[in-house]
């Protein structure tokens, strides 16, 4: 018996030094126990086209999995929100598998942890003296996911393992694993299998259970999938998935856990790896704490600079994890999903919640990431114009969408005229960012003057001899009029884009000067009676307004008709405007800006991020930071899941983004370095990798809140102009290695 205690002992002092070794690691969620909760502390993987969320029992290990072309509905819809089996649809729940084991009580020295470089999920527990281990990847390389249970005793693994589909799927039990495969009733097939592959112990069939007893180590391969195809005339649909299936699992277990792992690191760490930030000092005492006991002591107002850049890094990581090309961009909850009723259909909002998925993309060199979105625009085109055609006329050229719209080229709820024009502002991003002349002249002029195209025709001439956009509509916010200046900003980002593009390719010069021209006499922004941006073009704010939205102040951001720079009148009322929303005008004029005052509405996972970003497009770092902090205190869950409510990932995304343009900027023909970092992040801190337009990639470091060194990169050297602690120089980059 005392051997026994000795060896506990001994093996708790392994696990708590190992545990210490990895203080002040950026890189790792990590909890002392278990997830009940499913969407607030279970941990995601995912390959951008399959994830699940892992709990980490001990006993009970139950692993609820995703495949993003799981939906409902049916093909090409135009109309009301019904998100049922039929109609709109909605983004479904694939299913589920658990492993009980025998004689696991009693578990000391529990960890669990999801590391967000290597995309490697761990829990490491002791019984007994056995020190067990399991680990979990969703690999991009070989298309599956991988779950692997070991311990220290030889035999040491039993129990029964089930799997079970949430579209009522019978799963059946072989020798090498479980699977099932059924039809959703729009005739979507669909499939999973589970294969089983032991070192060890024996194997056995037990109904549609597998019985494994006194196994050494258990290694499972999961792979699930659809008949989606992202293509309108092929009706959406491809061959049976299970072949695609068999092909992908042989392969897997051919290559072996060793390789599979070491291939998926190598994948998965060149996109995590390709940008960091460091700011600020974290106490060593925040640093020890599990991450649920670490976002506590922040909302309770301890400072943990780590914990920030930790959120930075887990929106990148959620974003390689659910927008890899090949697959559907990530939706309002990334992948993934527990529910066959999810909120808002877990679909593609397109009034901001799915632009916002991609404000980091660019920005912190994740462009392969953003191409799902683009293919997924490109692929809904057709569908689109064909409802265009039908609400607005059979002789109108180009297309729109509704707010909500589906994989099967679905549009639900309000017509959100502008959204073509934002998707617009992602398409030209792309180019402008990786400058890849091909994907400009091949995709992105093709979309971006159609939907000039688009505009061209419907824009509205007013009395005072301006162009407005009819009908608008301020998302989700008052009355549909013309000349939203939403709207209007949208289509003068749309013009913007088109001629910038349409120059670099030098083509279609007559076509410009129309775009020119016509771009000059939209109806232009409006200062109001008591200094704001004015939403509308009726003078009617209200200075106590707080709604979470703030889409008149996308010229700000992510637009860029608007500047301290070039237009100084506009940004001062866009600071009026946004302190308005935040309850910091009217009856608060005299009252401080905290995180605390910003109550209500203004309280939403995707607010913060937004907000964030427009504070730093105004120069403004202390007001950027609180919006980090709210977003921390008040919308984040223990899981680091940001919270609408409901839980959707638009804020983990968001936030990225926002902070990317706290440290670097680009939008205004230079690139600016540091230009919004609030004080707690002045002291010292870098940046690596992070991306400037015209292709450059840039590298900073800096103490007391001025730049000491930095480095700026492009394919080959060029002229660029940088702004450097306030002074503006004309440097050649060097060339990118």
């Amino acid at each position: 018996m005392k051997k026994l205690i000795y060896v506990v002992i001994f093996l708790l002092s392994v696990i708590t030094t190992a545990v210490k070794a990895d203080r002040g690691n950026d890189d790792k969620i990590w909890y002392h126990k278990p997830a009940e909760k499913w969407d607030a502390e279970a941990l995601p993987i995912g390959n951008g086209r399959m994830g699940a969320m892992l709990f980490a029992g001990i006993r009970t290990e139950r692993i609820q999995f995703n495949e993003q072309s799981l939906w409902s509905g049916d093909n090409n819809w135009d109309g009301g929100y019904q998100t049922g089996d039929h109609g709109f649809g909605s983004y479904r729940n694939f299913g589920e598998f658990s492993l009980n084991f025998d004689g696991i009580e009693g578990a000391k020295a529990y960890r669990r942890e999801l590391n967000i470089r290597t995309g490697v999920h761990t829990t490491t527990f002791v019984v007994n003296g056995v020190i067990f281990t399991r680990e979990a990847f969703a690999s991009y390389p070989d298309q599956v996911m991988v779950f692997r249970y070991t311990a220290s005793k030889k035999g040491a693994l039993s129990g029964k393992m089930a799997m079970q589909s949430a579209q009522g799927a019978v799963s059946t039990a072989s020798p090498d694993g479980l699977s099932f495969n059924g039809e959703m009733p729009n005739h979507l097939k669909y499939a999973a299998k589970l294969k089983l592959i032991k070192e060890g112990g024996v194997l056995a069939v037990e109904g549609n259970t597998l019985d494994f007893k006194n196994c050494n180590s258990i290694t499972l391969y999961l792979d699930v999938r659809t008949n989606y195809k992202p293509d309108y005339h092929s009706g959406w649909r491809r061959d049976d998935p299970m072949p695609q299936i068999e092909k992908e699992l042989t392969l897997a277990q051919r290559i072996g856990y060793v390789k599979l792992q070491a291939r998926h690191i190598h994948d998965i760490s060149k996109l995590t790896d390709a940008a960091r930030i460091h700011f600020g000092k974290t106490a060593q005492t925040q640093l020890d704490l599990p991450t649920d006991a670490r976002l506590k002591a922040y909302a309770n107002g301890v400072k943990d600079p780590a914990l920030e850049a930790l959120l930075f890094q887990y929106g990148r990581y959620l974003l390689v994890s659910s927008s890899r090309p090949g697959g559907l961009p990530a939706n309002l909850q990334g992948l993934w999903n527990n529910s066959n009723t999810p909120a808002w259909a877990s679909d593609y909002h397109n009034n901001i919640n799915i632009q916002m998925n991609y404000w980091a993309a660019e920005s912190t060199n994740l462009s392969e990431c953003h191409v799902p979105l683009i293919d997924f625009i490109v692929a809904g085109q057709e569908p689109c114009r064909i409802a265009t055609r039908k609400a607005f006329g059979e002789k109108t050229r180009g297309w729109t969408a509704r707010t909500s719209q589906s994989i099967f080229g679905g549009n639900g709820w309000e017509w959100n005229i502008p959204a073509s024009a934002w998707y617009a502002q992602h398409v030209f991003e792309h180019w402008d960012f990786t400058r890849d002349r091909s994907y400009l002249q091949g995709t992105a002029y093709p979309v971006l003057k159609e939907i000039c195209q688009f505009w061209e025709d419907r824009l509205k001439l007013s009395k005072d001899g301006t162009l407005m956009v009819p009908n608008g509509w301020s998302p989700e916010h008052g009355p549909r009029e013309d000349g939203v200046m939403h709207d209007q900003q949208l289509v003068w980002d749309l013009f913007q884009n088109y001629l910038q593009a349409a120059k670099a390719l030098d083509i279609d010069t007559a076509y410009q000067r129309k775009i020119a021209s016509m771009q000059h006499q939209l109806a232009p922004n409006k200062i109001g009676k008591w200094g704001q941006l004015q939403e509308w073009q009726e003078d009617r704010d209200d200075p106590d307004d707080q709604h979470r939205h703030t889409s008149h102040l996308f010229a700000v951001f992510p637009g860029r008709e608007i500047s301290r720079k070039n237009t100084p009148d506009l940004a001062n009322a866009a600071i009026i405007s946004l302190r308005s929303r935040s309850g910091n005008y009217g009856k608060n004029i005299n009252t401080p800006f905290t995180v605390e005052s910003t109550v209500g509405d203004s309280r939403r996972s995707w607010t913060w991020p937004w907000r964030c970003a427009l504070w730093a497009r105004l120069g403004e770092g202390e007001k950027a930071g609180m919006m980090i902090r709210g977003l921390l205190t008040y919308n984040i869950l223990p899981n680091l899941f940001a919270n609408h409510p409901p839980f959707q990932l638009d804020g983990n995304f968001g936030i990225s983004g926002a902070m990317a343009e706290m440290l670097l900027q680009s939008h205004a023909g230079e690139i600016q370095l540091l230009p919004a970092i609030p004080a707690e992040w002045a002291t010292e801190g870098a940046f690596y990798g992070l991306k400037a337009r015209g292709g450059f990639t840039v590298n900073c470091k800096w103490q007391k809140g001025k730049v000491t060194s930095y480095q700026i990169y492009s394919k080959q050297p060029e002229k660029v102009k940088v702004r450097i602690n306030g002074e503006l120089k004309e440097l050649l980059s060097s060339k990118l290695k």
